[in-house]
Order: C-alpha cells, then structure tokens, then sequence
C-alpha cells in the first residue's frame, strides 16, 4: 500500500508539474489510435523559456545559436487504441516540403517560421508583455510545425510533445543509461562524438553527441536518423521495464528531467496513457523512415534539402498505420501538374546520348517529352528557356533536374514547351525516376525502410548501425 501511495503521489506530482500547450486542436477524429508528433527542439532554454547557462552549453557541444528554433528532430508514433503495434516514424528535418502558410521550405523551419510571424504580428498590434509574446508564439509555431506534418504524412496528429537539448542528456541520465551498437569506430570534432567500435552504454553529455553526429558518417543526416531511431528504442526498452518505473530514485529523476524540458499539449491525459503504455513490449514497437527521392536535393530557396514526393510519404505512412484489414485507401483522381508541359532538351555538351538521359528522367518525373538533340554550341552554364508567361513551368523543371539551371525568356520556345540546354556544370541525375510517373497502383505495401540495415529497428533488442 505505501508503495502504491508513493507511485500515485510521484505521477500526480509528474502531472501538476509539466508545462503545457495549447496547440492542438479538439476536434481531432476518433480513428482508433493516437498519432504523437515527438519533436526535438535545438534550443538554448528549458521548457519555461529559462536560458541554460554557458557552461552547461559548453558541455552539451550545442554550439552558437544561429537566434532560430529549429526543430532537429522529428517522429510521428503511432499507437493504436487496442493495444497493437505501434510505429515510430522518422521525418528528415531537411524534408522540403509545402509548409502551410509560408510556401515550401526544409519542415525543420516550420516552427521557427510560425513563431517569428506570430511574434511579429503581436508585436505589432501593441503586446508589450515579453512572457505572453513568447507564449503565444512558441504555440503558433508548434501548431505550424503540426500542420506541416499532417499535410506531408495525411495523418492527424492527436498528440505533441517537445524536448530540448537539455532534457535529452537529463532523462538519458535518469533512466541509467541506453545500450547502442556501433559498427565502427567514430571521431567526429564537430559533435564530440568519439567511441569505439561495438556495444556501449551512454547517457548525459555521450548520449547526445551519439545521437547529433552526423558529419563523417556514409549517409549523413539519414544514418544521423537511424542512430536516433536506435537510440529511442534503447530508451523505450529502458522505461518500459520494471526496473526504471518500480526505482523510486529513477523515478524522482526521470520526473525531475521531464518537467524541467518536456513541453506537452494541453489536455493530454498522460496518466491514462502511461496505463495504456503499460501492456506495450519492445517488440511492438518498430522505427521506420518515410522514402527518400534525393538526399542532396537543391532547393531553389533553402540551399541543399532531402527531395521527398508527398503522394509517397502518404502512402508509406497510411500503409504502416491502416488498421488490420481495412479495405485501400482510394487513389486521388489528380494529374500531375508536370503533364502539360512539353520539354525539349538541347545537349550542350560532349557527352553522347545526354540529351535523351536528361529527357528520360524529366519525363519519368511526369514531364512530356518533347525533341532532343545538341546544342549549335557548346556551353558551359545549364540554361531552362521558356515562352512568355512560362515562367513557373520552367521553375518546375528546373526544380526537377536537381541542378542548378539559369531561367530564361526565349521567344523561340513555343507556347507550352520548356527548352533544356545542358551545359558542362550540370551535376544532376541521370537515373530515371519513374516513381514519379503517373500511373496506377501496383502494390498497396510500403517500400522498404531508409534503415542502415535490412533488419527493421525495434525496441526488442540491440540494432548495430553506422
């Protein structure tokens, strides 16, 4: 009975003392489970807006603050009501994508964007209370932050919680640590991360650097993102066992660590959901990363992005989230704006047969084909031509070849045609992306995990990686 007592008075103690969030709105669908949005904020203060002092930045290697709140990390779970497996879906913070509002930007900027425009219009309306400019802010950029998910993955989020780089190395601490696996030895200055080859137990300062490394690794943010996913199911293993939730000292830290950098969204039951939690193994917990088309995607405003189609990223993330059984989604009966318009490309190099390639992956990108052939001359600068009024068809597919092109007016290209001189600096690809055609269907099954691995990453044992 005292152990009980105790048990009750540390949660409600949890529950009294959490910072919390009007960003989410209640009118969220029953769907028979809940989506979390997890993200993990690279910001200088705690969860009630407190700077952290120097030498405690010095020690976590966080840097120079840049003055924006991005969002370094972000993870949509899914966990359905009856108990079933859940999934913990990674987001590449350097995703571009259409964030509501602002146009197509990298998604980690969501909710610096949403902030700063909210503080502005406060601002300018006369708010003069710093505290309360801050609070509603810091609320509008979450709730830009959540749209921009749920527009990119098709899914409601129902629930948010977001963590700063404090509170990662503190609750690591509290929880005693989380076993990883590495494949080889890393040493990396930028984020201190420095171990050997093999199984390690880190928490605090370590465990931060573990997860933030992302230069001197094959795949840079996207093995930086299996590391996090590994990582996370180390803790889930962690907290989900008796040890870490039946040691009163554990207990009292991973309270103390949560409340002073965990921000949740107002209204979350979070007791129930602890009680609901309770039943769930490592094994029923599984990571997975939404496809990728081009890592090293050069975005027309945000420099170098991770290229992802969102009619893809929907359907991966409807097909690990539908229910058991439940009949397919139907396919959206829209045309790809790319289909009315016709490119010609012009090879204006020495390479043979370049003009044909460059044409094959537009066209598999929905483009029409138009004629291909070489340049009266040969040219060094890559150039897309357009008639007048084509400006924005142009911009398309110079998104599209994934090289910087310069647009230009030429009153020789006919009306709904775009002209592609290559030149010599094209650095684009040359692999021929038909996932992008428009075409029916063949497999409702997702593509495979981004993983560093072939074996998918659970909480149910100890995943080696880059």
């Amino acid at each position: 009975m005292g152990l009980t007592g105790y048990a009750w008075a540390a949660m409600q103690g949890l529950v009294s003392g959490l910072t919390t969030a009007d960003v989410i709105s209640g009118d969220q669908p029953a769907d028979g489970a809940r989506d979390i949005l997890l993200v993990g904020m690279d910001s200088r203060t705690d969860a009630q807006g407190n700077p952290l002092p120097q030498q405690l930045l010095n020690q976590l290697r966080a840097g120079v603050s840049d003055g924006e709140e991005n969002t370094d990390t972000l993870i949509m779970v899914h966990i359905p009501n009856d108990g079933g497996k859940a999934v913990a879906i990674s987001l590449p913070r350097d995703s571009y994508v259409t964030i509501p509002g602002f146009g197509k930007h990298k998604i980690n900027s969501a909710y610096a964007r949403g902030k700063a425009a909210e503080r502005k219009q406060l601002q300018d309306s006369g708010d003069t209370d710093a505290k309360d400019v801050e609070v509603k802010s810091s609320q509008a950029g979450a709730k830009t932050l959540i749209a921009a998910v749920q527009q990119l993955t098709g899914s409601s989020i129902d629930n948010y919680a977001s963590i700063n780089l404090l509170g990662f190395s503190d609750i690591t601490n509290a929880i005693g640590g989380v076993d990883v696996c590495l494949k080889h030895d890393v040493n990396d200055s930028y984020s201190g991360a420095k171990f050997t080859a093999g199984r390690h137990t880190i928490s605090g300062v370590d465990a931060l650097k573990f997860v933030r490394q992302r230069h001197g690794l094959p795949r840079g943010d996207l093995d930086r993102i299996v590391r996090q996913q590994v990582f996370m199911a180390g803790m889930a293993q962690k907290v989900l066992s008796a040890g870490t939730l039946s040691n009163p000292g554990k207990l009292n830290q991973l309270i103390d660590a949560i409340k002073k950098s965990v921000v949740l969204n107002q209204g979350w039951d979070i007791l129930s959901f602890a009680q609901q939690m309770k039943g769930l193994s490592g094994g029923q917990l599984q990571f997975e990363t939404v496809p990728v088309v081009n890592p090293d995607y050069d975005s027309p405003t945000d420099g170098t992005a991770v290229e992802v189609d969102p009619a893809q990223v929907k359907s991966f993330v409807q097909g690990l989230t539908a229910p058991p059984n439940a009949p397919p989604a139907p396919a959206p009966a829209t045309v790809n704006p790319n289909a009315s318009t016709t490119v010609d490309v012009h090879n204006g190099t020495a390479k043979t047969g370049l003009a044909a390639t460059v044409s094959q992956v537009l066209t598999g990108k929905g483009f029409a084909a138009g004629a291909t052939g070489n340049a009266n001359a040969r040219v060094s600068k890559t150039s897309v031509r357009y008639p007048p009024g084509g400006k924005d068809a142009a911009q398309s597919v110079a998104d599209a070849l994934g090289s910087k092109a310069a647009l230009m007016q030429d009153n020789s290209v006919g009306s709904g045609h775009v002209l592609v001189v290559v030149g010599t600096d094209y650095s684009g690809s040359t692999q021929v992306a038909q996932e992008h055609a428009v075409a029916p269907a063949t497999s409702t099954a997702p593509p495979p995990p981004a993983s560093a691995d072939d074996k998918p990453i659970t909480a149910d044992g100890i995943t080696c990686v880059n």
